[in-house]
């Protein structure tokens, strides 16, 4: 195999351990995105008295989610990996998903902060542009899980073309296996 080619993959076990790395993420923040509801189940509406506890909640898990997608791409910008081609566009994807993940915090956290002044509001009109604030914020918070989550997908799409790419490689480049020297003949002519 050429050098130039020797250079641009990256080792079959380093691709699977990051796959492994980038769906359990990707799972774990689409799961986020579904699980972490703002709108009562039953009525559709913002609750009377939404709990600010269970909201900030929700910002401390996004933090969370975000530095372990940061840690990974900045892992991964680290590796000699993250020059080749396909490295680089997986590097691509995986700055897309730290910012995305990064986002989301905020959103969440203002969405906790608006929470403590809903039941102040004494009329339901006095009530309904910050319930409306906080239906935007934390609707914004989840698309930007949902996104991050896209893009760690997106990340592992590549990785699995590179293994396709691979397999490739190795079923048609040529195994030049060298053959050792004859052994000396103990017999002389």
């Amino acid at each position: 195999m050429e050098p130039d080619l020797q250079r641009e993959l990256i080792p079959r076990a380093d691709v699977l351990h990051l796959i492994h790395s980038l769906d359990h993420l990707k799972i774990t923040f689409l799961g986020a995105a579904k699980q972490w509801q703002l709108l009562d189940a039953d009525t559709g509406e913002v609750p009377a008295e939404p709990s600010y506890t269970e909201l900030l909640q929700h910002a401390i898990d996004a933090q969370d989610l975000s530095r372990d997608v940061v840690r990974l791409a900045a892992n991964f910008a680290r590796s000699p990996h993250s020059t080749t081609r396909a490295g680089r566009t997986v590097l691509a994807h995986l700055a897309t998903a730290a910012t995305m993940s990064s986002h989301a915090a905020p959103r969440f956290a203002d969405t906790a902060e608006t929470a403590l002044s809903l039941p102040q509001a004494a009329s339901p009109t006095a009530r309904r542009e910050p319930a409306n604030s906080m239906v935007i914020d934390h609707a914004t918070a989840r698309a930007y899980l949902r996104r991050t989550s896209e893009s760690l997908g997106e990340a592992a799409k590549e990785l699995h073309a590179h293994l396709d790419f691979q397999r490739f490689v190795s079923a048609v480049a040529p195994r030049a296996i060298p053959t050792p020297p004859p052994a000396p003949s103990s017999r002389h002519r």
